[in-house]
């Protein structure tokens, strides 16, 4: 498995191009509200993105027909947007998107609840993005790649959800997918060892109920198999000598 190393004018870039990201998830937050569709949200993330002279690197991806992936409720991932698709108070949307400056990918995701949400929503939302948390606590040099994926299984488990098994994290740089693939759930083995100038998309996918899903006939909306809310939260980040920097979080 070859995993890339960044050099520091190639970090320099990345930093650039996940806080322009950043910049775009924290635009986008304010828009999420009832009565708003996800073609909408699409329609603004793309603008966002190609103000600030950087490239939806989703569209067209693999065919992928959309800037933004809008995921609702049981949606895991890869909601298409749609003119159909209107949020109503209680849903919940995570929002996948990433931009491509000079030439270096960024990736994150976050998951919003629209209006006034249950308290087990809510609760969903808040585990899943604390697991991130507590899975790059072991992002550092001189640990295994599977130290995060088991960090964050021994966070989710004690609360009885799904760790989706079938999405993982990636690798990214000048491609959006790279090496290596990094799991969310207990590993057997621990996988590569970290070293600084890894750049990496950690990315929990969490399900209220169990961790099964399956593709819908568009052949892109990941959906839980027993229609339980699933959440998402990812960041970009960079292995240094010390602590992760996490590249796509703002100030």
């Amino acid at each position: 498995m070859s995993v890339s190393i960044k050099s520091p004018a190639e970090i320099e870039l990345m930093r650039e191009s996940c806080r322009l990201l950043s910049e775009v998830h924290d635009e986008l937050k304010k828009i999420i509200e009832p009565g708003i569709t996800t073609k909408e949200i699409d329609a603004v993330g793309e603008q966002l993105i190609r103000q600030r002279g950087c490239i939806p690197n989703f569209l067209n991806y693999n065919g992928y027909p959309a800037s933004i992936c809008c995921s609702v409720n049981d949606e895991v991932v890869h909601g298409i947007p749609s003119k159909k698709r209107r949020l109503q108070e209680g849903d919940i949307i995570s929002l996948d998107c990433g931009l491509i400056y000079k030439g270096y990918h960024s990736d994150a995701a976050r998951t919003y609840g629209v209006g006034k949400v249950s308290d087990e929503a809510q609760k969903l939302m808040d585990v899943t993005k604390q697991s991130f948390f507590e899975g790059i606590k072991m992002a550092k040099a001189g640990n295994y790649l599977h130290d995060i994926s088991n960090a964050i299984d021994d966070y989710v488990t004690p609360f009885g959800y799904g760790i989706v098994r079938d999405l993982v994290g990636h690798g990214i740089g000048t491609s959006l997918h790279e090496e290596p693939q990094i799991p969310n759930f207990r590993q057997k083995r621990r996988g590569i060892r970290l070293e600084p100038g890894m750049t990496l998309a950690v990315e929990p996918m969490i399900a209220m109920g169990g961790y099964e899903v399956c593709w819908l006939d568009d052949d892109w909306t990941v959906v839980t198999e027993d229609g339980s809310y699933a959440s998402h939260y990812e960041n970009t980040i960079l292995i240094t000598e010390g602590e992760p920097e996490i590249l796509t979080l703002g100030k």
